[in-house]
This record gives structure tokens, C-alpha cells and sequence, in this order.
């Protein structure tokens, strides 16, 4: 268990700091003056529609994955790493020989109401989950109910405390946090700890 708990920690993390995930809310606090507490709202909720639907497609993949084990056990331990490490691969391998990778999550908007940006963030954040978290939840399905809802509870809460955090910072100035290199390279790292990961659970399971 606490091989999936580390695994889906760097997954979130990872997922946190793609800087399309906070810096447009950055850009459209400041332009649109927003007060922090205004602006730390948006980022929740822009945030958290984001992770909704992540999760939610998560757990349709976490229940393919129970059918799948009482169906096909003894082929699944073997599966669910290869479809880690193939999924993995294929992000890498699409990322590469890309100048500038985009990650079109968030769009700074014209000037509009307050309310009407935020509903426009959040319903694009939530028709735009992470399918590279997707994949993770197969190998949560392996770990029973209890591995699910933990992955679930690590997305959410990490997640959000990770993007909100450099908002604030963004904010206030602090964060000099220099985006390039992970916005053109953030599907190559996630593949990368994708393939980590699948190779991972090959080895435990081996030893299991």
C-alpha cells in the first residue's frame, strides 16, 4: 500500500506545478484586481471542478479494474503495470520532438463579471481532467476499495494545496517559479514516472 501512496504523491505533485494549472489564475487575479481572498476562492474552485472530474473518471476506471480482477486476476497484476509502463511510454514518446508543449487548461479570459470568469474556469478545469492520473487508478483497482479511495483523497488534497499554494505565492510576489522547462516538458516527466511506476509494481509484485 504504501508503494501506491508514494506513487500517486509524485503524481499529484507533478501534476500541481504544470504551471497552465495556476499561473492564468495568477494573471487573471491581477488583471481583473481581485483580492487574494477572492482570488484563492477562484483558484479552489476553478481547482477543484478540475479534480472532480479527474476523480470521477478515476473511479469508473477503478471499477473496470474490479471487474477485471474477478475476471481475470492472475492477468491482471501482470496488466496493470504494462498499461502504466505503455501509457507511460507513449507520453514520452508524443512530448518528444514537440517545441512547446501546451497545457490547455486554462485560457485568460476577456473582462467579465467576477462570477462569470470563475464559471467559465471551472466548467473548462472540469471538462479537461488528467488523463496521465487516470491510468494510476488501475493500479489503485489492485489495492482493493481502500487503495482507491486513498489515491482519491491524495489527488484532492494534494492537488489542491500544491496549486492554491503557488497562487498565493504568485500573488504576493514570492514565487519567482520559473515555468518554462516543466510547461514544455510535463508530459515527458509524468511518462517518465509512469514507466517508473509501472516498473515499480513489477518488482513488488515479483517479490510478493
Amino acid at each position: 500500500m504504501w508503494q501506491l501512496i508514494i506513487g500517486s504523491l509524485t503524481l499529484s505533485i507533478i501534476h500541481a506545478v504544470i504551471p497552465n494549472h495556476w499561473i492564468p489564475l495568477i494573471a487573471i487575479s491581477k488583471s481583473e484586481k481581485w483580492s487574494i481572498k477572492e482570488s484563492m476562492l477562484a483558484t479552489f474552485i476553478t481547482a477543484f471542478f478540475h479534480l472532480l472530474s479527474t476523480v470521477l473518471i478515476g473511479l469508473l476506471v477503478a471499477y473496470a479494474g474490479f471487474k477485471l480482477i474477478e475476471s481475470f486476476e492472475e492477468i491482471f497484476h501482470v496488466a496493470t503495470p504494462s498499461v502504466l509502463i505503455i501509457l507511460g511510454l507513449i507520453f514520452v514518446l508524443t512530448s518528444l520532438g514537440k517545441k512547446k508543449h501546451r497545457h490547455h487548461h486554462i485560457d485568460v479570459k476577456n473582462k467579465r463579471s467576477k462570477t462569470a470568469i470563475i464559471i467559465s474556469l471551472a466548467l473548462g478545469m472540469f471538462l479537461s481532467p488528467c488523463i496521465e492520473l487516470e491510468a494510476y487508478y488501475l493500479q489503485a483497482a489492485a489495492f482493493g476499495l481502500e487503495g482507491v479511495i486513498a489515491v482519491s483523497i491524495i489527488y484532492l488534497v494534494v492537488t489542491l494545496i500544491i496549486i492554491m499554494g503557488l497562487v498565493y505565492l504568485g500573488l504576493k510576489g514570492i514565487n519567482k517559479f520559473k515555468s518554462d522547462f516543466l510547461e514544455r516538458h510535463s508530459k515527458t516527466i509524468t511518462g517518465a514516472v509512469l514507466v517508473l511506476l509501472g516498473l515499480f509494481a513489477f518488482l513488488t509484485e515479483h517479490h510478493h
